[in-house]
């Protein structure tokens, strides 16, 4: 059996990953409904995955993946997105972000754009 590198956080983060999976938003669910089940090229997605300090929205492990759903409140906190950004690009993820907007209103081209970065 191959080795597995496993990430552990801190008990008070996987609390917070828990409260923020209770209480998704709308955009969330609607996304965590195409991720789920390994439908997007059989990638396993987790959803509120902690990293390094931080709680993901969605996470492929296999493929260093990082989804990010911004809503309005995000206009205002572009710089600390933009350094959370580089942070989890700096332990090796590739992060994508889309506007809760476009889940909304173009889920398809959403999920086309996941795939095509898993490929």
């Amino acid at each position: 059996m191959a080795h597995r590198e496993y990430e552990y956080a801190p008990l008070e983060q996987i609390d917070f990953a828990r409260t923020l999976r209770a209480n998704a938003t709308d955009a969330e669910i609607l996304l965590w409904s195409r991720l789920r089940r390994k439908q997007v090229g059989g990638h396993r997605f987790r959803r509120q995955h902690p990293i390094g300090g931080y709680v993901a929205d969605f996470t492929c492990v296999s493929e260093r993946l990082v989804i990010e759903l911004d809503g309005g409140q995000h206009s205002e906190r572009r710089r600390r997105d933009e350094a959370r950004t580089q942070d989890l690009e700096a332990m090796g993820y590739r992060v994508l972000r889309f506007w809760n907007d476009d889940v909304f209103n173009d889920l398809d081209n959403v999920v086309e754009r996941i795939a095509a970065e898993l490929t």
